[in-house]
């Protein structure tokens, strides 16, 4: 009877050695399932933070020189800008690497450039309408509707077959809220001043809306400075809507004569109309030149796409960044980098 006691401690014993080997072996194979795991996300984390600011640096440099070509367009253009420029030629997507004198990984501070593709084209802002033509400030400062602009801007939303009432309500907020503390203080919600196309649709606009104007409308912050649209570089639709009494057919016209020569004066786009357009077109809400530019960007860096909208304006051969916008496809969304306006 002893020994058989002896025998059922000794086996008890020998179980609970092996159930604390058990739980030993268990707890250390976690704590190094934990440990890999931490490891493999921290090098998940720093591996898409020096992509981001890859792309940051790559995108940097490409906004750079498309300011570039733009000053060096000023230089030799006359204040004349047209589609047979330099800076309308878009760049296709192609390797960063055939851009760089350096061969790939050839030292260790150059990042391998050999998966990265680079894309992107700049945009004539003037060769659209600019929404804030809509407001004007009367000799006492108060902001008010251009009636001018509000009836081109009619006649494009008809041409688009877009409702008059969502124009109407947009022009009444966006005067609202140019107004700023003028409407504040009659106890007015004021909303903000839209940046993009897009935020217009916190003053009144539908995305159906938004969509079909994004090819003919511009948002400009110029001071309520009037934003002429070049005849150069703006579209038949464009040209119909900002011209008064212009018929669309008139327009596709003048377009196809640009094609064939662009206009070197507003003089030269008249005669080719006639009158009573001539008159219209030398009224100041036209121009053979812009000033304002769109930059975009496109950076394919492995499976990380980024993408960046700058808008700058160039005067006098200078040419500054007003806003950059920048987003990625694996973060939706984008963030916004203010730049000081023109003095203007």
């Amino acid at each position: 009877r002893q020994l058989k006691k002896q025998r059922s401690a000794r086996s008890q014993q020998n179980g609970a050695a092996l159930l604390l080997a058990l739980l030993t072996v268990s707890l250390v194979v976690t704590m190094a399932a934990a440990s890999m795991w931490r490891q493999w996300r921290d090098v998940e984390v720093e591996t898409a933070e020096r992509a981001r600011i890859q792309s940051a640096w790559v995108l940097t440099g490409a906004l750079d020189w498309a300011r570039l070509i733009l000053r060096e367009d000023g230089r030799g253009s006359a204040g004349v800008d047209h589609l047979a420029e330099p800076w309308a030629v878009g760049l296709q997507e192609a390797r960063l690497s055939s851009f760089l004198a350096t061969e790939a990984s050839s030292t260790p501070e150059i990042p391998d450039t050999r998966d990265a593709f680079l894309s992107g084209h700049i945009v004539d802002l003037q060769s659209r309408m600019n929404l804030l033509n809509l407001i004007k400030r009367d000799s006492a400062g108060t902001a008010q509707i251009a009636d001018a602009w509000m009836h081109s801007f009619s006649k494009l939303f008809e041409l688009l077959g877009l409702p008059l009432q969502e124009l109407d309500l947009l022009a009444e907020n966006l005067r609202v809220a140019v107004g700023g503390k003028d409407e504040a203080a009659k106890g007015t919600v004021v909303p903000l001043i839209p940046l993009r196309l897009e935020h217009t649709a916190w003053l009144g606009l539908s995305a159906r809306s938004i969509a079909a104007l994004q090819p003919y409308v511009s948002v400009l912050q110029t001071g309520l400075v009037v934003t002429p649209v070049n005849i150069n570089t703006a579209s038949a639709q464009v040209i119909f809507a900002s011209v008064q009494e212009l018929d669309l057919a008139a327009a596709q016209r003048l377009v196809a004569q640009r094609e064939r020569a662009h206009f070197e004066t507003l003089d030269a786009a008249g005669r080719q109309l006639g009158e009573p357009f001539a008159a219209d077109i030398k009224s100041g809400r036209h121009s053979v030149g812009s000033q304002y530019f769109e930059v975009l960007g496109r950076l394919r860096l492995d499976q990380v796409v980024t993408t960046e909208r700058s808008v700058v304006y160039r005067e006098n051969r200078e040419v500054s960044t007003l806003l950059r916008e920048r987003g990625s496809l694996q973060s939706p969304g984008s963030h916004v980098v203010p730049v000081r306006p023109p003095s203007s």
